[in-house]
């Protein structure tokens, strides 16, 4: 499902405007990035939670010179689905 096709069933399951729904969308997804970009979580009962994992500095290869480097430490979004979520996707 794209953004677009998600706006759209936004719009048609809450009688909201197409422009009313994108912006409700755009406001969530906007949300969630700053809430993740400080450190923070966000958590969606029975969803799943945003959360942001920390990545360790490691050592790698370079695929084209199989020289050995450095890769630096990381931060990464991660998302772990809920237990509602999780029962919807089975289909129990």
């Amino acid at each position: 499902m794209t953004r677009s096709e998600l706006v759209e069933q936004v719009a048609n399951r809450t009688r909201l405007s197409k422009q009313e729904a994108a912006d409700a969308v755009e406001a969530v997804v906007r949300t969630i990035e700053e809430t993740l970009a400080v450190g923070g979580e966000v958590t969606i009962s029975g969803f799943g939670k945003f959360h942001v994992a920390q990545r360790g500095a490691r050592q790698g290869i370079n695929p084209r010179t199989r020289a050995p480097i450095e890769i630096a430490a990381s931060k990464a979004p991660r998302f772990s689905a809920g237990s509602g979520l999780k029962k919807a996707v089975r289909g129990t």
